[in-house]
């Protein structure tokens, strides 16, 4: 049994388990045992069970922490999972059962995705979406440096369509049973802070944290506030 609970993160779509490498250093400085799961971004019901594996591996209660995308699965994957006690949505998703990310993107003005963003078929059928290189900066890390940003568009993994427009299928979304913290920019360009801050109301959030000027990325260039974000949830 480790001595600080552990943590388990889950990235978003355009982005991959190295984006919480800050967040992940310091969480270890800390004694926590951390996993940056591979979301596999494929849909949401099964990238849920995947985190589901993910957590049932630890063996021990966790708290997880979503960015983006990565809300809607953490959503699915703690709902009547009692190995879970906390959740953290960073610039993510806490959807309500049969609301999808493509949907609740759509409910507040404000984000400029779908200006970015690229779509191609996958041969395993559909379309997955990824942002445009020329714009991953603006849209998606405005408060990162150019040449960081770059390797971050150069590596970001793309979701499928499938995978963003999946409603959520539990009947109960965690965020309903377990105690939840939000930490969210007023910048992101791909989830409008109106919608960040009516998600946080609708969950009851223990606490919400709203950063002036910050972008999507925020496990990038806010590691000390999401850091701080998660120790909360943590301690609890």
């Amino acid at each position: 049994m480790s001595e600080q609970t552990p943590i388990v993160l889950v990235h978003g779509a355009f982005a991959e388990s190295a984006s919480w490498s800050p967040v992940v250093e310091q969480l270890q400085s800390r004694g926590h045992e951390v996993v940056a799961a591979a979301n596999p971004l494929r849909s949401v019901s099964g990238d849920a069970a995947y985190v589901r594996d993910v957590i049932s591996g630890i063996g021990e209660p966790v708290v997880l922490v979503a960015h983006s995308y990565g809300g809607m699965v953490i959503t699915e994957a703690a709902a009547h999972n009692s190995a879970v006690v906390g959740l953290v949505y960073v610039n993510g998703f806490a959807p309500e059962h049969g609301e999808s990310a493509f949907q609740l993107g759509a409910m507040f003005p404000g984000s400029t995705l779908a200006d970015a963003a690229v779509a191609y078929p996958v041969s395993t059928g559909g379309n997955e979406f990824a942002i445009r290189q020329d714009d991953f900066h603006q849209q998606f890390a405005a408060d990162v440096p150019a040449a960081q940003a770059a390797v971050m568009g150069a590596t970001q993994r793309p979701a499928t369509e499938a995978a963003l427009s999946e409603p959520l299928p539990t009947d109960v979304p965690a965020w309903r049973h377990l105690p939840s913290w939000f930490v969210f920019g007023d910048q992101d360009l791909i989830i409008p802070v109106a919608l960040h801050r009516f998600m946080a109301e609708r969950a009851g959030a223990k606490a919400s944290r709203e950063l002036a000027g910050g972008s999507h990325a925020l496990s990038v260039s806010e590691p000390e506030a999401v850091t701080a974000t998660i120790l909360d949830a943590a301690a609890l």
